[in-house]
């Protein structure tokens, strides 16, 4: 069951490869991405010291009045990979152009674990999107033309 989606990384990104992963979270952002609060507009995956982290992913707290002093809502949190994943994601992310992009946070199955998929994107150009933009119009047109 999807949670959140980030729609504008499809948009601004051409996604070559798609990974998932486990969310290392607090308990109260547990709660909170359950219900549906989560922001993954303008975050990204980067690895530093070989292992995966989200930056910049607001999640905001489960009961405002009832959080711990010093939460940051928008703190970096772990992403847990396999040793190999995170190796090829390495190599991948070296290649000029590549970035590591969320593009959708889900509970997979029946066992409640928050999941994060994201993909490996190349940033489109102006142009690139320009195109895009002119396509979905075309495909809108037709599909709302009555015949």
């Amino acid at each position: 069951m999807a949670l959140a989606e980030n729609k504008r990384a499809y948009f601004d990104y051409d996604i070559l490869d798609k990974y998932e992963a486990g969310i290392e979270l607090l308990g109260f952002e547990v709660k909170s991405i359950k219900n549906g609060r989560i922001n993954l507009s303008g975050s990204y995956v980067v690895i530093k010291e070989n292992q995966a982290w989200l930056i910049n992913a607001d999640v905001p707290p489960y009961q405002p009045k009832n959080m711990p002093e010093n939460y940051d809502s928008k703190r970096t949190r772990r992403l847990l990979l396999k040793r190999s994943e995170i190796n090829t994601l390495i190599g991948k992310t070296h290649e000029k152009g590549l970035t590591l992009v969320p593009l959708k946070v889900y509970t997979k199955n029946t066992s409640g674990r928050i999941k994060i998929e994201f993909g490996l994107g190349r940033s489109r150009k102006k142009s690139d999107k320009r195109e895009v933009i002119k396509k979905r119009d075309t495909e809108k047109e037709i599909r709302n033309t009555k015949f």
